[in-house]
C-alpha cells in the first residue's frame, strides 16, 4: 500500500532512474550519461523493504569502546562525560638541522625540504610542551581564632602551583618550625573546579583577585618571574605585588626583634663607661673568642707526709684563660698503687686561700678573690685547696706567654727528682765456665731460659776480623820454657781460641790448645776483651796464665781503626760478581731496581748503593764504593737511573763484535765524582723531606672537613694583615690541634709558592694553592 501511494505521488515521466553506484562498464565508458528524461530520486525516502536497498561502500570500519568498569562501577565512555580531548598547543617549528656540506641535496631531502617549508606551527600534546612548566603563585588566606584572647584571626601563606601539561593545581603551605599547625600540603594536585561549574584554567589566576576554592578565599599577592613572562607572551601580563596583610602575632614578634638601642656601641661609649666605672657587657665572650683552646700549664709536685713512707706525688695545674677556670690533674707514675682517678679538682673557679664551703647566704666572690694563672711561677710555692704546691717546670706555650703577654721570662726547670732507692738485688752467681755466658745468664735471668740472641749488626760488620797475638806462660815450668802460642780473638763474636805452632825438637805434641769459644778471664772474672789482649798484659783461662807479648801488623790498624776495612777486593771481580747476583733476585730489572730504591724516587743514590753492596757481602770502603758506582752511572752526575741500571746490568740485544764485553771497570778516585754523589744523596734527602711536609700539611688542609675556615679564623685571630710570616702560620697550625715545625713550613711555602718572601706570606693564596694542587703532589710508588 505505501509502495503504491509513493507511486501516486511521484509525476509521470518517460524513463526513472534510482540514484545507485554507477557500474562498472559505466565506469570504463567515458562520456556517457543518462537519458534525458531520467530523474534522480533519493533512497533514503523509500520504505526499507527486500529489493529496494542498496549496499553502502565504507573505507573505515570503527569499533569504538564505550562501556568500562572503573571502581568497580560500569560507565559509558565518552568525550565530555568521562574524559576531555587530549590538548594540543602549537609550538614554533624547529629549524632544519641538517648538513650537507659541499655536495648537493638528493631527490628525497629536497622533497622532504620542500613539503614542509610552508609550515611554522608544529601540533604537540601538552603533556611534552608543557612538561615541567609550572606556574607559582603566592597567596594568604585568613583563620578565625577563637581559643586565645592574643589574637582573635590568623594570616596564612601559601603557595599556589597550576601544572600547564595537565591544568592541574596544587595549594601548599611553607612549614615553619614550632607553629603547632599542620603545615605542607594543603590540597592535593589535582583539577580545581571553578565557580561557573568548569574547571580551573590559566586566565581564572590573576594577582590581586580572590581565589575560591573548596570554602576558603585565598588572595593572590605575587607571582614568580617565570609566571609573569608566561603571561605576558599570551597577552595577559599580571599586575603589580600586593602587600601581605599581617596578624596580631606576627606584628608581636616583629616588635620584638626591632628592639634596639638608643645610642650604637662605639669604642669611645665603651671608653667612657670604663672610666665611670662600668664595662663591656661582652667582656667574657670576647676573652672567650681570643683565648679559646689557651691553656697554662704548670708542672709541679707535692710531698705527701700523710703516708706512712714518704712519697713526692706529681700534678699538672692547667688555667684556661678562656673563663679563668682552673684543673689540676695528677700524674700516676708506673706501679704506684694508687687507683687511676687523676682529677685531683674538677675544672672551676678556685678561690684563693683556704678553700670554705660558704651557704647560699654569703656574698659572691669578685674577681680578684680567685686564683689567677699570672700569679703562678716557676720555682714557687703555691697553696691550693689547703696543699702544698712547688711549680718547679712550665710548658713551651706558658713560657712564650709570659714573654709576650706579660714581658716576663720564667726561670728554668728545677730537678725536684729525688735519688732513687737502693733496691736489694741478689748478687749474679760466677760464670762456671759451661756453655757460653749468655746461656748461663739466661738461666739466671729468666724462669725458663730462652736461647740467646746474636748480634747480627755486629756479625756484618766484623765479618772475617780476627786479632792475633803473641802469647808465652807467665810462670812456665823449665820444659815449658820455649812454648809460645797464637791468641786469636774474633771480633764477629768475641770468641777466644789459643794454638800452639809447631817447633822442631819440642818434644810436646802441639795444635790446638783451646777450642774457640767464649772464655772467661780468671784474672778480671769478665769475659775476654780486646784490651785485655794487649802486649804486656796477663790473662788466665782454665788456671793457665799467659803473658802477651805482641800482635800482628792487621791487629794494630784495627786497634788504630776498629771500624776501618782492611779487606782487599777486585773491584772488577766485585762488579761482576754484584751483576751476576742482582740477575738473581727477580726475574725483571724493574723489580732489582725496586728492591735497592730503598725511597722510591726512581735513582739510586750513594747511600742506596752502599747498602746494596753490603747485601751481597762487600764490605768495601767509600772509596771502593764511589767507583763501583761511577761504573753504573755513564752520565757521571753522582746518581744511578733506571736506564742507566738496566745498561750496566743486562747484555746487549744484538751485538756487531764476537763475544762483546761490557766496559773495564775505571780503578782511580775522581774527588769530584765523590762530591757530586754526596751532593745528589743530600739533594734526594731534602726532596723527600720537602714532598713529606707538603703531603702532611695538604692532609691537614684537603682532608680535614671545614678545617680551612677554622685555620682562617685562626689567623684572623693572630692579625689583621693579609701578609703573614712562616712563624705566624706555624702557631696557627699548632693552636687548631696540629703542630708542625717551622723547617716543614718553609718547605712546604716555598713548594707551593717558589716566588714568596717567608717574612711576608700570603695565607689566603697560600692555602687555596695547597688545596687545589692536593692531588698534584703524587705520592711515591
Amino acid at each position: 500500500l505505501k509502495l503504491q501511494q509513493f507511486l501516486r505521488s511521484v509525476p509521470r515521466v518517460t524513463g526513472l532512474a534510482f540514484a545507485k553506484p554507477p557500474l562498472e562498464s559505466d565506469r570504463r565508458t567515458k562520456g556517457s550519461a543518462l537519458p534525458a528524461m531520467t530523474a534522480m530520486v533519493d533512497l533514503k525516502s523509500l520504505p526499507n523493504l527486500p529489493g529496494f536497498s542498496f549496499p553502502e561502500l565504507k573505507d573505515h570500519y570503527p569499533r569504538p569502546q564505550t562501556w568500562n568498569r572503573v571502581n568497580g562501577t560500569r560507565i559509558e565512555q565518552k568525550e565530555g562525560l568521562s574524559h576531555d580531548r587530549p590538548k594540543f598547543v602549537k609550538v614554533p617549528k624547529a629549524q632544519d638541522t641538517w648538513r650537507t656540506g659541499g655536495l648537493p641535496d638528493s631527490q628525497s631531502r629536497a622533497n622532504f625540504k620542500n613539503a614542509g617549508a610552508g609550515i611554522e606551527h608544529d601540533q604537540l600534546p601538552a603533556w611534552d610542551a608543557f612538561d615541567r612548566h609550572v606556574l607559582r603563585f603566592h597567596g594568604y588566606f585568613k583563620e578565625a581564632v577563637v581559643e586565645t584572647n592574643l589574637e582573635n584571626h590568623r594570616v596564612r601563606k601559601v603557595i599556589i602551583y597550576y601544572y600547564l601539561e595537565d591544568d592541574t593545581c596544587q595549594i601548599i603551605e611553607p612549614k615553619q618550625d614550632n607553629s603547632g599547625i599542620p603545615q605542607g600540603q594543603l590540597i592535593r594536585r589535582h583539577r580545581f573546579p571553578a565557580p561557573n561549574g568548569d574547571y580551573l584554567k590559566v586566565e581564572d589566576l590573576q594577582v590581586g583577585s580572590i581565589l575560591q576554592i573548596y570554602g576558603r578565599s585565598i588572595m593572590l599577592t605575587d607571582c614568580d618571574p617565570f609566571t609573569r613572562e608566561y603571561y605576558q607572551q599570551v597577552g595577559m601580563e599580571q599586575g603589580p605585588p600586593e602587600k601581605t596583610e599581617s596578624d596580631p602575632w606576627l606584628e608581636t614578634r616583629e616588635v620584638m626583634k626591632a628592639t634596639h638601642a638608643l645610642q650604637p656601641r662605639t669604642y669611645e661609649k665603651i671608653y667612657r663607661e670604663v672610666m665611670l666605672g662600668g664595662g663591656h657587657i661582652n667582656a667574657d665572650m670576647q676573652q672567650f673568642l681570643e683565648k679559646d683552646k689557651k691553656v697554662l700549664r704548670f708542672y709541679c709536685i707535692m710531698d705527701d707526709v700523710s703516708t706512712p713512707q714518704f712519697e713526692r706525688r706529681p700534678f699538672i695545674i692547667m688555667f684556661f684563660l678562656a673563663d679563668d677556670q682552673l684543673e689540676i690533674r695528677e700524674q700516676y707514675p708506673l706501679n704506684c698503687g694508687r687507683d687511676n682517678f687523676p682529677i685531683f679538682f674538677r675544672k672551676a673557679k678556685m678561690p684563693i686561700g683556704e678553700f670554705k664551703v660558704e651557704g647560699p647566704q654569703a656574698q659572691p666572690r669578685k674577681k680578684h678573690e680567685y686564683v689567677h694563672g699570672n700569679d703562678f711561677r716557676v720555682n714557687m710555692n703555691v697553696t691550693l685547696l689547703s696543699a702544698n704546691f712547688f711549680i718547679y717546670d712550665a710548658d713551651e706555650f706558658t713560657r712564650r706567654y709570659f714573654i709576650e703577654e706579660l714581658g716576663e721570662e720564667l726561670e728554668p726547670r728545677v730537678d725536684v727528682q729525688l735519688p732513687e732507692r737502693a733496691v736489694p738485688r741478689a748478687k749474679t752467681p760466677p760464670y762456671t765456665g759451661y756453655g757460653s755466658w749468655d746461656d748461663s745468664m739466661g738461666s739466671v735471668t729468666h724462669l725458663i731460659p730462652k736461647p740467646p740472641k746474636k748480634d747480627f749488626i755486629k756479625l756484618f760488620r766484623h765479618e772475617g776480623k780476627v786479632l792475633r797475638f803473641k802469647a808465652k806462660f807467665a810462670n812456665p815450668k823449665p820444659e815449658d820454657m820455649d812454648r809460645i802460642f797464637v791468641v786469636s780473638y774474633y771480633l764477629q763474636d768475641d770468641t777466644l781460641s789459643i794454638h800452639e805452632p809447631p817447633q822442631r825438637n819440642l818434644g810436646i805434641v802441639t795444635g790446638r790448645f783451646l777450642e774457640k769459644g767464649i772464655h772467661m778471664n780468671q784474672l778480671t772474672g769478665q769475659l775476654f776483651q780486646p784490651n785485655d789482649l794487649l802486649p804486656g798484659s796477663q790473662i788466665k783461662v782454665y788456671n793457665n796464665e799467659f803473658l802477651i807479648l805482641d800482635m800482628d801488623e792487621y791487629s794494630k790498624k784495627v786497634f788504630q781503626n776498629p771500624d776501618a776495612l782492611m779487606k782487599q777486593f777486585d773491584l772488577e771481580a766485585v762488579v761482576q760478581k754484584l751483576r751476576e747476583s742482582m740477575r738473581q733476585q727477580y726475574p725483571l730489572v724493574r723489580d732489582i731496581f725496586r728492591r735497592f730504591d730503598s725511597d722510591h724516587d726512581g735513582v739510586l743514590t750513594i747511600a742506596e748503593f752502599q747498602q746494596a753492596l753490603e747485601k751481597f757481602g762487600f764490605q768495601l770502603p767509600p772509596e771502593d764504593v764511589v767507583k763501583v758506582m761511577r761504573h753504573f752511572d755513564t752520565r757521571k752526575d753522582g746518581q744511578v737511573s733506571y736506564n742507566e741500571f738496566c745498561d750496566a746490568l743486562l747484555d746487549s740485544d744484538y751485538t756487531t763484535a764476537m763475544m762483546p764485553s761490557k766496559a773495564p771497570l775505571k780503578n782511580f778516585h775522581d774527588q769530584g765524582y765523590a762530591e757530586r754523589a754526596v751532593m745528589k744523596s743530600a739533594e734526594r734527602a731534602e726532596t723527600l723531606q720537602v714532598r713529606k711536609a707538603t703531603k702532611e700539611l695538604g692532609d691537614v688542609l684537603y682532608k680535614k672537613q671545614n678545617f680551612v675556615i677554622r685555620i682562617l679564623k685562626e689567623m684572623k685571630h693572630i692579625t689583621h694583615e693579609d701578609f703573614v710570616s712562616c712563624e705566624q702560620i706555624q702557631s696557627a697550625l699548632e693552636q687548631v690541634g696540629h703542630p708542625f715545625h717551622i723547617e716543614d713550613v718553609q718547605r712546604a711555602i716555598l713548594y707551593i709558592m717558589p716566588n714568596a718572601d717567608l717574612a711576608a706570606v700570603d695565607f689566603r693564596q697560600l692555602f687555596q694553592a695547597i688545596v687545589t694542587s692536593f692531588h698534584d703532589l703524587s705520592a711515591s710508588r
